[in-house]
């Protein structure tokens, strides 16, 4: 098997799998009970809690676990309009946020809120003064993500919370950093982020485990209610064998971040180059996006080349796996023409992809093209 759909899932690494195996099998207690059991559980959340918040340069008291970065981006979304909105009923994103932002935001303007989306220029690059322009008095909120999940473009985080701030410091900043997070360096002050959303099955922990970063002062309504636990932001019992993995895959990849980075880099230049040598390939990712992400178009639609991929036991995807081969309208508002985004590929890599399994994929590529009516 060739595994290049990492940008949906990665595969769990054998810290996080021992770490799920231990808080089943021993450390089985509920964080809330007050004997020694519950002790231990709370103490094993607690230890994952500081490992995050250490990885993004925050305060282990600013990181709430969700089930994943769709609780996350909803609760970021709604919790802030549920403690702002009243007053401030605007909320700016990009046109290319996930499904998790961008649906949440749609919901929210049925209920009356008014939303802005900020789509790329005609070179196909969003800037920072379109989203300060769109900045009134009346916004609460404005989400953007780090890494876009279907083209691997990096969007101007930084400069435009930056901007932002310093004209309408009251505005709250949230930032989707699933497809950043332990591959570029993520740092909330160097973002000027208020709230930062992450998830574990995409840093080789487990699915079902998520964290909200909310900066101190910042305050959002719960969309979950219940027991308080999460300090009563994110009531319910924590999941300690998928936190716990959370944290024991962050622990072993934050230190390697940069490292991964190039080597990484390295095989999107390899598959660039090979790709280079198949007719009728046109790359839609950036130059300079995450080297995490390759999005090509092939000339053949995207499904019937996925499923031919999938009997040579190559696993890619057409893009966001939250879609279930759905376009999203992503690749158009960076301005691919429909004829390539219908035969849109994306390839996702992690540092344990090697350039012969990037081999193996363009020769049968090549196959595919040659056997699949246009």
């Amino acid at each position: 098997m060739i595994y290049l759909d990492n940008a949906a899932t990665t595969k769990p690494c054998p810290e996080a799998v021992r770490a799920v195996v231990d808080a089943v099998t021993e450390n089985f207690g509920n964080p809330s009970s007050l004997h020694r059991a519950g002790l231990n559980a709370q103490l094993a959340v607690d230890r994952a809690r500081k490992i995050i918040a250490a990885s993004i340069g925050a305060d282990s008291g600013e990181i709430y676990f969700t089930s994943g970065a769709t609780e996350s981006n909803n609760l970021a979304l709604r919790g802030a309009m549920g403690a702002y909105g009243r007053r401030k009923n605007r909320i700016i994103i990009s046109s290319v946020e996930h499904a998790a932002v961008d649906e949440t935001v749609s919901a929210l303007e049925k209920q009356g809120f008014e939303a802005v989306r900020i789509s790329p220029r005609a070179d196909g690059l969003l800037y920072a003064e379109d989203f300060l322009n769109a900045c009134n008095e009346k916004t609460c909120i404005i989400s953007m993500m780090l890494v876009n999940n279907e083209t691997g473009h990096i969007l101007p985080v930084g400069e435009t919370f930056k901007a932002v701030k310093k004209r309408f410091p009251e505005i709250i900043t949230h930032c989707d950093c699933v497809q950043g997070y332990m591959k570029i360096p993520v740092n909330v002050r160097a973002l000027n982020a208020d709230m930062i959303s992450l998830s574990g099955h995409k840093v080789h922990a487990v699915k079902g485990a998520g964290a909200l970063y909310i900066k101190k002062g910042v305050r959002v309504t719960p969309i979950v209610t219940g027991g308080h636990q999460e300090k009563g932001i994110r009531s319910g019992t924590e999941s300690v064998p998928l936190i716990t993995a959370f944290g024991a895959a962050v622990e072993k990849y934050n230190p390697t971040v940069s490292g991964r980075y190039e080597k990484v880099s390295t095989l999107k230049r390899h598959l660039l180059e090979r790709l280079s040598e198949v007719d009728g390939v046109t790359v839609n990712s950036p130059e300079n996006g995450s080297p995490y992400v390759v999005n090509i178009s092939a000339g053949r639609r995207s499904e019937i080349m996925l499923h031919f991929m999938e009997q040579k036991e190559i696993y890619i995807s057409s893009g966001s796996a939250c879609s279930k081969g759905q376009q999203s309208g992503v690749l158009r508002q960076f301005g691919v023409k429909p004829k390539n985004a219908d035969s849109a590929l994306r390839i996702s890599m992690t540092s344990e992809t090697t350039a012969e399994e990037l081999d193996i994929f363009v020769e049968t590529l090549r196959e595919g093209i040659g056997k699949i009516r246009n």
